[in-house]
């Protein structure tokens, strides 16, 4: 698939988007040569995660079914995800500015409260009374 498709669903990523993550998806090297565009993989996963269809309900136009399902549990064990989560997380605070750690973490009072009442009976924050 070319770099310039246009998008046939809201999910599919823009190249600008696709050109940010591109570098996380460079999978290590083994076995038969890989056929499959990735890109059109995550497309596909996005497109399942944003209507929570079955795999097996994917439209035609991604690869199979069970080729997305299982890159998707490749990118899930390797925690890519995440990684991909957090760098972007860091990119969206450097361009706001900002460092790209956070420096201070808020606790509200009521979860302190409700952590120090824990036991056989909750808190219920709303109804401000102990719960069953």
């Amino acid at each position: 698939m070319s770099t310039d498709i246009s998008k046939r669903y809201p999910t599919d990523l823009t190249d600008a988007q696709w050109n940010i993550i591109r570098p996380f998806f460079v999978l290590p090297s083994g076995g038969r040569p890989k056929t499959t565009d990735l890109r059109s993989i995550v497309n596909a996963v996005l497109y399942q995660a944003k209507t929570g269809c079955q795999w097996r309900m994917l439209p035609h136009d991604f690869p199979p079914e069970g080729t997305v399902r299982d890159y998707f549990h490749k990118f899930k064990r390797a925690k890519l995800l995440e990684q991909i989560n957090e760098a972007l997380r860091k990119q969206v605070r450097v361009q706001e500015g900002r460092e790209e750690e956070p420096s201070l973490g808020i606790i509200d009072s009521q979860s302190v409260k409700a952590a120090r009442t824990a036991g056989e009976r909750g808190y219920d924050a709303g109804k401000k009374n102990q719960g069953n």
